[in-house]
């Protein structure tokens, strides 16, 4: 993979970067989303790092990088992401659209988030390189999840939002792109209305 697994940094105070679109970054990830057969709610799917990496080590993420040369489009280069992380073959993605873009603090990274559906059931095959876990999370448990907490990174100590399901703590890039994901019409379009995403 060409750049760490989002997000790739604390969400610091102040929000996302400022700086012009043209001078960042320019990366995709996949935001991957399955309905469950036997009760039909919809769940998303994400990545936990190693938790021997020598950055973000355990963070959770969706697969995703900075986007390469041959990559024909930033769509291109979440599809090719996925495969190279947990095995997600690009011929079982149905590209729904695309959330709002979402920038980090110091790298100045500006993330397009690709929203794809996905059948239920997907052997993953994890990079061993980057991957510790895939997470199948249900968005009704995310939405009920969303909190305030104060973490300390690089020795600064801040409060965010995050979301918490379980033992699993969801928070900076990751945490905005799955806001943005509960209050889209996808999981409508997903499920046929079954599942009324809100703000």
């Amino acid at each position: 993979m060409s750049a760490p697994t989002w997000p790739p940094e604390p969400s610091a105070p102040g929000g996302p970067a400022a700086g012009p679109a043209a001078e960042q970054v320019q990366a995709a990830v996949l935001v991957p989303l399955f309905v469950a057969a036997a009760s039909g709610e919809a769940h998303v799917v994400l990545t936990r790092r190693r938790s021997d990496l020598r950055s973000h080590a355990g963070e959770i993420a969706f697969p995703g990088g900075r986007r390469d040369a041959a990559d024909a489009d930033l769509l291109a280069t979440a599809l090719r992401e996925a495969e190279e992380e947990i095995g997600l073959a690009r011929a079982q993605v149905s590209a729904l659209g695309e959330l709002p873009r979402t920038s980090t603090f110091a790298t100045n990274y500006l993330i397009h988030p690709f929203v794809g559906a996905i059948p239920e059931g997907v052997a993953w095959r994890l990079s061993p390189r980057e991957v510790d876990a895939v997470l199948e999370l249900p968005l009704e448990a995310l939405r009920a999840g969303r909190t305030r907490t104060r973490l300390e990174r690089r020795g600064i100590r801040f409060e965010t939002d995050a979301y918490v399901v379980g033992e699993h703590l969801i928070w900076g890039a990751t945490a905005r792109i799955v806001e943005h994901l509960l209050a889209s019409a996808y999981v409508d379009e997903l499920t046929g209305g079954g599942a009324r995403a809100r703000p």
